[in-house]
């Protein structure tokens, strides 16, 4: 296995250092690698259950598409300006937080993402592990038996396809990150493959001239009516990316210029994602002819084509396209994060597996599994994601003014530029404070509240999160000076 290659700095302190979190010496990332990245984060089955969950909204297909592009275009602009600190400095997400809530700060946003990446690994991990048993039941019938009787929620069978798609993300994300690139290189690639398959074939099934593109089963919005909910859609959209946005700068550090990861982000959000809209309102239009109703999960979609080849084919896939997406967004985020609270006790492998066990803990099957609780989840995920994002945003663009002292990161002299207050900037400790307390209220107050109908709020928990960590942010820097440009 190849190693990145890191920098040798002698002043590094042991408690803030190992051979992970320090600054990359070379960094050999193409636009090809991060195109290939965001692949493997959009084609999941996730990605697909969300998409297509918004019909149930009440949107024609139009305006489903429409919501789709419009919210990946805002996550094209953020993942660059999250890309920047991290490409620059060649250090991870935890790390260039440093600069921002000081050297002992940082742990903060770590351990808030890194906590949100275990719930996050064990939805997909179930996700896929469900492909998984259509392949079960469909070439060995006796496992039948073994699908039944439950256990916290789950059948013998669904753990055992759990615990077998568990071992597998394990033994790749252990080879290290040579082998995670290589492997979400040809991951993305071939689920675009099964996807065309899958659409053509329901296409021919159905006949052109048979698919309606309104799938909005009966609950068609007027033009005024609709505007609020695409801009709902929009939002939910953004909040499901919200995970690998916010520590985008643990793969931007591996690219070899900011050029080449601005072109790669291009190529694999507004590009790939249209082409990947597409697929899903085309399919899931033609599962209505085809099936007889609404179709908008992958899996349930090849299960009743009820053919071996497909079943096995689509199966598989969708299950590589789910463990691609789970390594690159939820083992590797966690893994730099838990590391960076103690790097020498706990390695970068030793991270990624505190959120594989976490996930299992969480039982994740009994909470993901209908719309208004992918809403749910996606809302109070940005509420907490929201705040960090726009405090280092902030903290990087306005108040360092993109200069950073990268030796100074690593260091716990008491006159050192990121110490602050013993180990602390109290603006960005606050600045969390004032704007995620009022994002987390705005996802669960309405839950709680049935006076009046203010669910919507939730929708926007992520921008009004981030909103309100930017401006608290530059606000309480404004006052009183703590971050200076190096």
């Amino acid at each position: 296995m190849t190693q990145p290659t890191v920098a040798q700095a002698p002043p590094y302190d042991p408690r803030l250092t190992n051979e992970d979190l320090a600054p990359l010496r070379k960094q050999t990332w193409s636009s090809y690698n991060i195109f290939a990245f965001w692949m493997s984060d959009v084609h999941s089955v996730g990605g697909y259950v969300t998409a297509g969950s918004l019909f149930a909204l009440g949107l024609a297909s139009w305006q489903v598409l429409f919501a789709l592009l419009a919210g990946i275009v805002i996550v094209n602009v953020f993942c660059n300006l999250v890309a920047r600190p991290s490409q620059v400095t060649g250090v991870p997400y935890p790390v260039i937080n440093r600069a921002v809530f000081g050297v002992l700060g940082a742990n903060i946003p770590a351990i808030v993402r890194g906590a949100i990446a275990i719930a996050w690994y064990g939805v997909q991990t179930y996700l896929a592990s469900q492909s998984l048993i259509i392949i079960f039941l469909k070439f060995w019938p006796a496992t039948a038996a073994l699908n039944e009787p439950r256990f916290l929620g789950l059948s013998v069978l669904g753990y055992l396809c759990y615990a077998i798609l568990w071992v597998a993300q394990a033994a790749v994300f252990w080879r290290g990150m040579d082998a995670i690139r290589r492997f979400v290189d040809w991951a993305g690639p071939a689920v675009y493959v099964v996807m065309v398959v899958l659409a053509v074939y329901l296409v021919s099934q159905a006949g052109w001239e048979n698919i309606s593109l309104d799938l909005s089963q009966g609950r068609s919005l007027g033009f005024a009516e609709s505007i609020p909910v695409m801009l709902s859609a929009i939002a939910l959209v953004v909040s499901y990316f919200s995970g690998p946005m916010l520590n985008f700068g643990d793969f931007s550090r591996y690219g070899r210029s900011f050029e080449a990861v601005k072109r790669g982000n291009f190529l694999g959000l507004p590009i790939n994602f249209l082409f990947f809209s597409l697929l899903t309102v085309i399919t899931a239009s033609a599962t209505v002819p085809v099936f007889g109703e609404l179709i908008t999960d992958p899996i349930q979609t090849v299960q009743r084509i009820d053919t071996p080849f497909a079943i096995l084919l689509g199966g598989l896939t969708f299950v590589i396209a789910t463990v691609g997406i789970n390594i690159v967004a939820n083992f590797i985020s966690p893994a730099f994060d838990f590391s960076n609270v103690s790097p020498q006790r706990i390695s970068w492998r030793t991270g990624g597996m505190i959120a594989a066990v976490g996930s299992v803990l969480l039982t994740p099957w009994n909470w993901y599994g209908d719309p208004d609780a992918i809403h749910y989840t996606l809302g109070l995920l940005g509420a907490l994601i929201g705040p960090l994002f726009g405090i280092l945003i902030a903290g990087y663009y306005v108040c360092a003014r993109q200069r950073v002292s990268v030796d100074e990161l690593f260091t716990m002299d008491p006159g050192g530029r990121y110490w602050f207050d013993r180990g602390y900037n109290r603006n960005a400790v606050w600045a969390t404070v004032l704007s995620g307390v009022p994002a987390i209220a705005s996802v669960l107050v309405p839950k709680l509240v049935t006076a009046a109908d203010l669910t919507w709020i939730a929708d926007y928990s992520w921008f009004l999160g981030c909103g309100l960590g930017f401006v608290a942010m530059v606000a309480l820097e404004r006052r009183t000076p703590r971050i200076v440009p190096a």
